[in-house]
């Protein structure tokens, strides 16, 4: 479950989120859309603890600046970094030695195997293309095998089987009763995936809808309508 209440933040005099609150509960993949510029990030990275910001988060209930709420979701930034000298499998280890994740070496192994980095696990972070870091980063959110996780542009850089593997990992967090959201601007990516879209723009949520409640509209259909047909 994650939820925001009032959250603001301003960048100088600039105000980059204004008033927002949004609610996703357990097992349910919500997408934060709209286009760059919008606040999308800046929601994120307050949700990670990256940014100083007014109004409330909680995860799973627990105020998300506690570390007991940080224990329990991952974060995949929209551009990943490496350290240099650590390889693929020490980034892993390191993220699971941090949060006291219960993960098995099996359960490693095959989240390895599914993003095509099982033969690349000696590889130090320098040597790494953009695209591999980004399913290292992936790799490392889940291992921490959390209850609410936070992908911002997850998709962006990744080869076509990586981005299948990814929106099948959703899937099944999803069944699984994790808390997913997504922010991105390619709605072409994430259309079979949603639950519950938040378009913003200018730092407000401008439309908010539930897949059960809006019948046959795809997300396409939504997008447009709230924005009154014109993609920025």
């Amino acid at each position: 479950m994650l939820e925001i209440q009032e959250l603001s933040k301003t960048y100088g005099k600039t105000l980059a989120v204004d008033q927002v609150s949004l609610f996703l509960p357990d097992g349910q993949v919500g997408i934060l859309l709209g286009p760059n510029g919008a606040g999308k990030s800046t929601i994120i990275k307050s949700i990670a603890g990256l940014l100083r910001y007014k109004g409330r988060i909680r995860i799973q209930g627990i105020p998300a600046k506690q570390l007991e709420a940080k224990r329990i979701f991952a974060y995949v930034p929209e551009i990943p970094a490496m350290f240099e000298a650590l390889t693929v499998r020490e980034h892993i280890e390191y993220v699971k030695k941090a949060y006291g994740s219960a993960i098995t070496d099996e359960e490693i192994e095959k989240i390895l195997k599914r993003f095509e980095l099982d033969d690349k696990q000696e590889k130090l972070g320098n040597e790494l293309s953009k695209g591999m870091m980004q399913k290292v980063s992936i790799c490392c959110a889940l291992a921490i095998q959390p209850k609410v996780i936070l992908l911002d542009e997850p998709m962006v850089g990744l080869d076509p089987k990586a981005i299948k593997e990814l929106k099948d990992v959703v899937l099944e967090l999803r069944n699984q009763g994790v808390t997913v959201l997504i922010s991105t601007h390619m709605l072409e990516m994430v259309k079979e995936l949603w639950d519950a879209v938040f378009v913003m723009d200018k730092g407000h949520i401008i439309g908010a809808y539930n897949k059960a409640e809006v019948g046959e509209k795809d997300l396409d259909s939504l997008f447009f309508e709230v924005t009154g047909g014109e993609e920025s």
